[in-house]
């Protein structure tokens, strides 16, 4: 016997939060909860705001429609289906068929957007492997790049991800490289998306002796994973990529490439992120997923991150309804 429930939730995130053009000050979604025959399994559908193409109204009425068919006792292929509806759909169901894992990678690259006294605080937390990312991109490129390689000289054993969300010209591009250091320039793990085009992207990576990541280009129509000069990794956010299937087919082509596929969030609630790192647990075990995230947000949901002091907002909250 099959049961299903949809809720909505709002919560509210810290302030300054800069998504492309928009501000964000609350985060929105859905969260949809499976029964059947006894067991259980959650899933959380939350569109980004600036990156995702579907609406919230568009995400309601897919949602609807499925869990209408599922109760029925039937199916439907997910990726036909909006990315972030597909994603959080796959998760309840692979909760209710126990085929995602119950460990998680809970170590994160910590995440900088700007404040260069925080990520310091962070990474002098960190025993292990020193991973850090920093959003580039949205200040001027030399000032970018100076305080890219200020982090690398001061910490000898850190490795830098950079995300510059196609945001640079070649151009600025190349100022931002120019002041890297040579010798330091091998621990700048990527710089996904630094250009306006792959192609220049390419270029740059070519001429500037650097490492690049595909993260927009992976959720264009009909991408494939090709090896190329100075490509290292391929950026996965399963919300706006599409169901657990879909991202494992991902992962499976980058690693029979040799080139590093790393899980990364979209501003999920701590329920999403959890999912996340039980997910990069699972496939892609040796390398840290970017979910550096849930200090954007005021509270968790439903389900709390591994050491987090955020408090958590239940059922019976004033941030979820049941609709």
């Amino acid at each position: 016997m099959r049961s299903t429930k949809l809720y909505q939730y709002q919560l509210p995130v810290e302030t300054g939060i800069i998504l492309r053009q928009r501000r964000l000050k609350q985060r929105e979604g859905f969260i949809v909860h499976l029964l059947d025959n006894g067991r259980s399994g959650w899933g959380e559908i939350a569109p980004l705001p600036e990156f995702s193409h579907e609406s919230l109204a568009d995400v309601e009425k897919e949602l609807r429609h499925w869990l209408d068919i599922w109760q029925s006792g039937q199916s439907e292929h997910l990726d036909q289906y909006s990315p972030s509806v597909a994603f959080g759909l796959s998760c309840a169901l692979a909760e209710i068929e126990q085929t995602l894992g119950e460990k998680g990678n809970y170590q994160t690259a910590p995440l900088c957007y700007g404040d260069p006294d925080e990520l310091y605080a962070k990474l002098n937390q960190i025993t292990g492997e020193k991973i850090a990312k920093i959003k580039v991109g949205l200040y001027e490129a030399n000032r970018d790049g100076l305080i890219a390689d200020m982090f690398l000289e001061a910490i000898p054993d850190l490795k830098l991800r950079l995300d510059a969300n196609r945001s640079w010209t070649l151009e600025k591009a190349v100022q931002f490289a120019s002041k890297i250091a040579t010798n330091r320039k091998h621990r700048i793990q990527f710089i996904e998306e630094p250009c306006r085009t792959p192609e220049l992207s390419r270029q740059f990576a070519l001429e500037n002796q650097l490492s690049i990541a595909w993260d927009e280009s992976v959720r264009e129509p009909n991408f494939l994973v090709k090896k190329e000069p100075n490509l290292t990794a391929i950026i996965i956010k399963p919300t706006l990529t599409g169901s657990i299937q879909k991202c494992i087919n991902l992962i499976q082509q980058a690693h029979q490439q040799g080139i590093i596929a790393v899980i990364s969030s979209s501003i999920e609630s701590s329920l999403g992120l959890t999912q996340l790192a039980r997910f990069a647990h699972q496939y892609t075990p040796n390398t840290l997923p970017g979910l550096d995230t849930l200090n954007l947000m005021q509270y968790q949901l439903l389900r709390p991150w591994q050491g987090s002091t955020l408090p958590l907002a239940t059922l019976d909250s004033e941030f979820i309804w049941d609709i």
